[in-house]
């Protein structure tokens, strides 16, 4: 039995609220389990110096938790004046993971930066971060579009994130802290709706762990998207629709 008392291929509770951050061009406040995060996009009509002159647009994200949003006090980064290489690795991740379902051309000389900031972690922060930031982009590029900024939205497609493990239950989907801190191993996903792979972080943090145990965590992982984008594909539809 897991702790959550969940089967072996079910998410933890999902909810997702979008026009959080009534400031931001698109926003979404997303709730896997206990683990919530608020994913906000901005626009600016330029790029970085990189880019200027070269007809396509930026997409890109930072990451950060609060303070509180795990068990102990964490500083806040700022107050140490550099980020953690952790805290790096993932907004990198998540800016990786919105770029690929992105058409830069067709976004023109427009940047957007997703913000993600964990309010309270339980597990599973960057994926759930991926998962409510696609939300926050599709609909800030809506709103590009209804203002005749765009003719068309941007995107190529979906992506979304999910966490899988081996544990002393066998091989589950979705850990929460619980199971991710005890997990022989863990994998983080990062797929596309039309059945693409953007990222697979896995780490065996006892034994190795073999090909076929890898391939249970895949499948896992897709019955664990298939239902993510899904989701997001409602929320958008009612967002849009309100």
């Amino acid at each position: 039995m897991r702790p959550s008392g969940r089967a072996p291929d079910a998410l933890r509770p999902v909810f997702i609220q979008t026009g959080f951050a009534r400031h931001a061009e698109g926003s979404a406040l997303i709730r896997m389990g206990g683990t919530e995060v608020l994913c906000a996009a901005s626009v600016e009509p330029r790029v970085p110096s990189f880019l200027r002159g070269k007809g396509q647009g930026w997409v890109t994200a930072e990451y950060g938790m609060l303070p509180r949003a795990t068990h102990n006090r964490g500083p806040r980064e700022a107050a140490r004046g550099k980020q953690s290489g952790r805290t790096l690795e993932i907004q990198r991740l998540i800016a990786r993971a919105l770029r690929a379902v992105v058409d830069l051309k067709a976004l023109g000389e427009i940047s957007i930066t997703v913000d993600c900031d964990v309010l309270n972690a339980d597990g599973g922060t960057r994926c759930a971060a991926i998962t409510g930031a696609w939300i926050a982009l599709r609909l800030a590029l809506e709103k590009l579009v209804r203002e005749g900024r765009l003719p068309a939205v941007p995107l190529k497609g979906q992506v979304a994130a999910i966490s899988c493990g081996l544990t002393e239950t066998g091989a589950v989907l979705d850990l929460d802290y619980a199971e991710d801190s005890t997990a022989s191993a863990d994998a983080n996903f990062v797929l596309t709706a039309d059945g693409g792979i953007v990222e697979i972080q896995g780490t065996a943090e006892k034994d190795p762990f073999t090909e076929a145990q890898f391939n249970t965590l895949m499948r896992l992982a897709r019955t664990g998207t298939a239902e993510l984008f899904h989701i997001q594909t409602v929320t958008v539809n009612e967002a849009l629709a309100s």
